[in-house]
């Protein structure tokens, strides 16, 4: 049974929740099965996930899907984690549309193949004018990445516009990075047992709370997806100021 959240208990709700999904090939090999199957459980594990956010009123969900470190797994493995993005985007199209799910991916698709860039864009489009929970699955996406291709469009702008170096201080990084249009996570989570950002969402987490636990992703239920809201709510965010700065606000 889900622990509930209490409501007198509850100081205030993340706007925007980011999670790296880890631990599902462990997660398979405990159970003496082949790492596919803990992918697709991991699957599953989003799902619920998605329908947490929905009933607490969470307005943005990014999930770190795929790295750009992940290429150097092994091919069988990575052509999986291809085939199981490219059918899941097939199979959850019309629920998302049906649940109100808006899709965005962000992360470097030049490496993906036709079909598939093709796909996103199709399922893209088929959402954007959703008004509910807006999923972002960060898919071959990385923190240093990001911030190089911010840095390279600056950089463009700044030659086509012939901007002094008075003008080129004056563009804002944040302004280029793919999250963009987001607001910055209000609460990490990182299942598996690791306790580091992996390259992930490096501008956007500088003030997030960061939440760890050891359950392996394809376990993490509604029971625990409360346990790291329940643990944000109770922090007391300063940005900089003091504790008696943000009370006598």
């Amino acid at each position: 049974m889900a622990e509930n959240l209490d409501e007198q208990e509850i100081h205030g709700m993340p706007k925007h929740i980011a999670i790296i999904m880890d631990g599902n090939g462990r997660w398979a090999t405990k159970r003496k099965r082949p790492r596919s199957f803990g992918h697709k459980a991991g699957v599953d594990s989003l799902k619920k996930t998605i329908e947490c956010c929905i009933k607490n009123n969470i307005s943005t969900l990014t999930v770190f899907a795929f790295s750009s470190e992940n290429w150097s797994r092994p091919k069988k493995e990575v052509d999986l984690l291809m085939g199981l993005f490219s059918s899941t985007l097939d199979n959850q199209a019309k629920k998302m549309i049906k649940n109100n799910i808006r899709l965005s991916i962000i992360g470097d698709r030049s490496a993906f193949s036709k079909t598939l860039r093709d796909k996103i864009k199709e399922v893209e489009l088929l959402t954007k004018d959703c008004t509910g929970l807006h999923l972002v699955i960060a898919a071959n996406y990385g923190g240093q990445w990001d911030i190089d291709q911010a840095t390279q469009a600056m950089l463009t702008v700044s030659y086509n516009q012939d901007l002094s170096p008075e003008q080129f201080a004056d563009l804002k990084i944040e302004d280029y990075l793919s999250t963009r249009d987001l607001i910055d996570p209000d609460l990490f989570i990182r299942t598996g047992g690791e306790k580091r950002i992996s390259n992930y969402l490096l501008w956007p987490l500088a003030y997030t709370e960061l939440y760890f636990t050891d359950v392996l992703w394809p376990d993490f239920d509604e029971n625990e997806f409360n346990k790291a809201v329940k643990d944000f709510s109770l922090r007391q965010r300063r940005f900089g100021r003091t504790g008696e700065q943000i009370i006598a606000c």
